[in-house]
């Protein structure tokens, strides 16, 4: 076996002082996941279907969100047949999208839910090499694109990230947290722990976003095999390059996040009630469909899909004591008011609204009556949920 250049010790030491991007060279080359093309996926699958976002190429000046996108759901053999240039009845639902017209990705997809009935798949990606003891695939997810399949640029809000390339060519621009306010920050779409840009970085509108002109982007073009550090609150916008493209990530819980967790929690609370409180305005389309399940019509649905996520990244390891929780709400609650409008008027929902967002705090594992009581506060007495 081929020595490594780092050892796991000497990854970590890389890590955890190195502030910017990094890409590391001949760490995977034993691994098995380095077979994990399409094809091979699309074997160990067999008729299991996923869901695919489908964009159309576009030279459009703006960002392509999640919830502008179609998604259809197919098994990777329908989709394997598609990026050959099949247009019959093997390629199943992308019939209906030119493969000249349209790019199609299936992201956010966690080995742990793909492989359930193939647990020895979790062992392809040996993140112990990363100084990370016992991580592997069950704490990873795949992507899997098309030319010019992409995530909007956005940054995380907790944790760091590393990310697998097996097939195909990703080009990453990333940018430094110092640059934020050149990227234009929303919450809109809503997300649970990303924070989008407003700008389409490979096409930005200056007139309309002139500061991303100081934006210093460091771009990266990811080749197989080869494995990429994302440091923490690192902006990043991701396009596929080459027809077919692979990957395997896995984000890495820090003890630093203690502040993003509870502002994410309370930002979610917010959300939630806001937006299953029936309204006749409560029609806009801004949750990401990739966050909440399409028949999201109760709280309890909505805190499942949170702890759900929460125990597949391993954050909620560590819960902050209750004078963080009280000293990081404040701080929650002048950076939502900052956050591009999230909240609009709720009338004729109000006490609904304001019921259920106390039955969601409740049923919660962190602080039940702290979280109430801060939630509500925040509902009844701030003055930007009412403008």
């Amino acid at each position: 076996m081929a020595t490594k250049p780092f050892s796991p010790t000497e990854v970590q030491k890389i890590i955890q002082f190195l502030h910017k991007p990094a890409v590391f060279l001949n760490m995977t080359d034993d691994w098995p996941g380095r077979e994990w093309t399409l094809e091979h996926l699309a074997l160990c699958l067999g008729e299991k279907s996923v869901c695919f976002r489908i964009g159309k190429q576009t030279e459009e000046k703006a960002p392509l969100f999640e919830t502008e996108c179609t998604y259809v759901k197919a098994t990777l053999a329908e989709f394997l047949c598609w990026t050959r240039g099949s247009s019959d009845s093997s390629v199943g639902p992308f019939t209906a999208y030119p493969l000249s017209e349209y790019w199609a990705y299936a992201d956010y997809k966690y080995l742990a839910l793909l492989f359930q009935d193939n647990t020895a798949m979790f062992k392809g990606v040996v993140w112990s090499d990363f100084g990370y003891p016992g991580r592997d695939g069950r704490e990873s997810t795949l992507w899997i694109g098309t030319n010019g399949a992409n995530t909007p640029c956005h940054l995380d809000s907790y944790g760091c990230n590393l990310v697998f390339q097996v097939q195909g060519r990703k080009r990453w621009h990333l940018f430094p947290p110092e640059d934020a306010e050149c990227l234009y920050p929303t919450r809109i779409p809503y997300e649970e722990s990303s924070v989008f840009s407003k700008v389409s970085v490979i096409k930005p509108d200056l007139c309309i976003f002139p500061a991303f002109r100081r934006a210093r982007a460091h771009v990266v073009t990811l080749q197989p095999g080869q494995v990429l550090f994302v440091p923490r609150h690192w902006w990043h916008y991701v396009e596929s390059i080459d027809p077919v493209t692979v990957s395997v990530n896995s984000w890495i819980e820090m003890e630093v996040d203690d502040e993003a967790r509870v502002e994410e929690a309370l930002t979610k609370t917010i959300v939630c009630a806001l937006k299953t409180t029936p309204s006749l305005d409560n029609k806009d389309n801004w949750l990401n469909p990739t966050e909440f399940p399409s028949d999201l019509t109760s709280f309890q649905s909505c805190v499942l899909q949170t702890r759900l996520r929460n125990k597949q990244l391993q954050i909620s390891k560590r819960l902050p004591c209750p004078k963080t929780v009280l000293r990081f709400s404040l701080k929650t609650v002048q950076s939502l008011r900052l956050q591009i409008h999230l909240v609009k008027k709720r009338e004729s929902g109000y006490q609904e609204g304001q019921q259920k967002m106390e039955d969601i705090v409740k049923s919660t594992a962190i602080y039940p009556p702290m979280m109430c009581w801060i939630a509500c506060c925040i509902l009844m007495s701030s003055p930007w949920l009412h403008n």
